[in-house]
């Protein structure tokens, strides 16, 4: 075998390894505009690919956690998409800002009016969550993908503790730190901080200002009594020669 039918079968095999990684990887999955830490409010997006050649995805149906109820979910329209929003009872009511949530979503779906997800193509579909857990580090959401040919994949298996991905894995929302303000100070404390901080050093700059001053009126007095003196002594001095 010469070395340009070497380099040719090489190439193949790499490109046949690239197309099943490609394939592997491609299922629906989440990831936030920025972070999504704990305790707080983000904005998420549901990116979904579509896997077949002969078939469009038509609707998704995404499944929210049980055990981390959200109480705030809000979806962002998205073009060609009727979006359904489920509302399920809660066993344990939540306490969000003082107040008793008895409801939470449990399921949003996006179902499409027209060709939804060609072949070749992706979509994502965003929403607005919170308030995320402050005692998880991820969220599982379980997503159900719909083609035009009544194909249903289910995006439902769980990541193990190996790390090794599953075959159709859920999506899972990856949870940072908490942020500064989580626990911390409100906006409003922090302006009055802000404002008292200015207000302080606005003072001390008028004292500094007020001190410098008077030190300066001081400082020329002291120059016009010393050449008072001096034009008293010579001029006296004068007087007695005279």
């Amino acid at each position: 075998m010469n070395v340009s039918r070497i380099a040719l079968v090489g190439g193949v095999a790499a490109s046949t390894v690239l197309l099943l990684a490609g394939t592997a990887s491609a299922h629906v999955s989440v990831q936030p505009q920025g972070e999504a830490a704990k305790g707080g409010y983000a904005t998420v997006n549901f990116k979904v690919p579509n896997e077949r050649d002969d078939a469009s995805t038509v609707k998704l149906e995404v499944s929210f956690p049980t055990d981390h109820p959200l109480a705030s979910v809000s979806p962002q329209p998205v073009a060609g998409w009727k979006i359904d929003v489920t509302r399920s009872k809660l066993a344990k009511p939540l306490e969000v800002h003082g107040k008793k949530i008895d409801e939470a979503v449990s399921k949003v779906t996006w179902t499409a009016d027209d060709k939804g997800i060609e072949p070749g193509f992706f979509q994502q579909f965003p929403l607005s969550v919170g308030q995320l857990p402050e005692d998880a580090d991820q969220m599982v959401f379980k997503a159900l993908q719909t083609y035009s040919n009544k194909e249903v994949v289910r995006w439902i298996e769980e990541p193990t503790e190996g790390g090794e991905e599953p075959e159709s894995p859920a999506p899972v929302l990856a949870l940072s730190a908490p942020a500064a303000d989580a626990h911390g100070a409100t906006a409003d404390d922090k302006s009055g901080e802000a404002a008292k901080e200015k207000t302080t050093a606005s003072s001390d700059d008028t004292s500094s200002s007020n001190s410098d001053s008077t030190a300066r009126v001081l400082g020329i007095v002291g120059i016009v009594v010393g050449v008072a003196g001096v034009a008293f002594g010579v001029l006296a001095g004068r007087r007695r020669n005279a």
